[in-house]
């Protein structure tokens, strides 16, 4: 959407200097590109995932209305690995033709590839290509980030259901930041951050920059908290130091009970 299509053509060396005379979102912007090129594109971009509500009075109407749309953030697979990550054993895959717009080609040629991860049920469809084997190798990209994405989402429940909680966990049903056009102000509620000037924010990527830089430090302060809780659970689970069994000829032996 709007709010990301400028991210890859501002975090060059566009905003290396430091000069006056620019907005609050221009400032934001050249503040934090080191920031970006540090994280990479899915360091950054995966506090996006969640809802997005936006709320607007249309031209036709009187009356605010609410919409939103669900995000997510996927780290891609590198195509070394996907072998790795998805055993063909653990695959099924089926050709069929394209349906849609597309000409003749569509309708006669096998050219549509779904891919299934079978323990896992995850599926993906693809005929975006003239190519099956393009399609292909874009399907196996897709189910193995899916994939990925599950059992990163699973050992994080392991770990602790409530450290999550913080970032969101990547949850698309949680809703992360509202738009609101009627009042100007953007509110990402993880932070409890918000910006006035909607239509600035929302162009070339500037909600990513803007808020991004809360979330990483939340994510770190989280890191830290989750440590610190690991170490107190360890040093818990160590047996206590009992103090040594003495009687009257000194101290017993271990497995020799006190009478």
């Amino acid at each position: 959407g709007g709010g990301y299509g400028g991210y890859g053509g501002g975090s060059g060396d566009d905003f290396e200097s430091d000069e006056g005379g620019f907005t609050d979102a221009e400032r934001t912007q050249r503040k934090n590109d080191s920031l970006l090129k540090q994280l990479g594109p899915y360091g950054f971009f995966q506090f996006e995932s969640g809802v997005h509500r936006v709320q607007r009075v249309p031209v036709n109407d009187v009356k605010m209305q609410t919409s939103a749309v669900s995000v997510a953030v996927l780290p891609s697979v590198p195509e070394n690995k996907i072998a790795a990550a998805l055993p063909p054993s653990e695959l099924r895959i089926d050709t069929m033709r394209a349906s849609g717009a597309g000409g003749q080609h569509v309708n006669t040629t096998d050219s549509a590839v779904r891919v299934t991860h079978i323990p896992t049920g995850i599926v993906a469809n693809m005929q975006e290509e003239r190519s099956q084997h393009k399609n292909k190798a874009k399907a196996l990209r897709l189910v193995a980030a899916r994939v990925h994405q599950r059992r990163k989402e699973e050992e994080l429940k392991k770990r602790s259901s409530a450290r999550s909680s913080l970032m969101g966990g990547g949850d698309r049903s949680e809703r992360i930041r509202t738009y609101n056009y009627p009042q100007d102000r953007i509110t990402d509620h993880r932070c409890k951050v918000s910006v006035s000037g909607v239509q600035n924010w929302l162009g070339g990527g500037m909600t990513v920059r803007k808020f991004g830089p809360y979330m990483y430090d939340m994510e770190r302060e989280e890191r830290v908290n989750a440590m610190e809780e690991e170490d107190a659970e360890e040093e818990a689970r160590k047996p206590p130091k009992g103090k040594s069994k003495r009687g009257p000829w000194g101290t017993l032996p271990p497995g020799i009970p006190l009478t």
